[in-house]
């Protein structure tokens, strides 16, 4: 293994560099993206039985004790009941924006490796063939088997590249859409609070 990667020249060690980002990034995401981490099921069910004004404190208290990205939504609509709908709907979609680029954090980072790992790769084979290449043309053509183990080394950083690039863009893809999941449900959670409440309020 360790011929594999010292035979790739400096490149591989970028592409094992690049590796290890993407893989942190992929744990961290893995577990900040939970559905009950964003969206806690005692805090759903808190806000399922929110259905009278005095339920209000008991879901306040639920979203206290259960931190989210759901329960930061929901205490801006509460704080800003009293203000006019539109307003409070307004203040929303800010902090809406706000938690949702946070459930977006470190995506880049993998969509960077994504594209560079490939990128490394193949300019770590070109790097070893042109030196391979130069060898050879002090050497001449005599060993046709050297020149063919010298092939095969150059590419191990493209295999290599590839190997990076597969794993970073399927977990990249899966949690785009994860994301977007989330942000539907989040989206739907906050306007049946908002549309329940005001309805409340203005009912005779």
């Amino acid at each position: 293994m360790w011929e594999f990667f010292r035979a790739g020249g400096p490149f591989m060690f970028f592409l094992v560099a690049s590796s290890i980002v993407g893989l942190t990034y992929i744990i961290e995401r893995t577990l900040a993206l939970r559905h009950d981490k964003v969206i806690p099921a005692a805090l759903e069910a808190a806000l399922e039985n929110c259905r009278k004004p005095e339920d209000l404190p008991r879901l306040q208290a639920a979203c206290h004790a259960n931190p989210s990205a759901l329960a930061r939504l929901l205490l801006v609509a509460y704080d800003h009941l009293d203000e006019p709908r539109e307003e409070t709907i307004e203040l929303l979609q800010t902090r809406a924006r706000q938690e949702v680029s946070k459930l977006e954090r470190g995506l880049v980072v993998l969509e960077v490796v994504v594209g560079v790992a490939p990128l490394l790769g193949l300019v770590g084979t070109i790097h070893g063939l042109i030196g391979m290449f130069g060898d050879l043309g002090k050497a001449g053509l005599a060993n046709n088997a050297e020149l063919a183990k010298g092939i095969s080394i150059a590419l191990n950083t493209t295999f290599m590249g590839l190997i990076v690039a597969i794993p970073s863009l399927t977990a990249w893809s899966f949690f785009n859409r994860r994301v977007e999941n989330l942000t539907v449900e989040l989206e739907n959670l906050c306007d049946k609070f908002v549309r329940q409440q005001y309805r409340i309020r203005t009912r005779p």
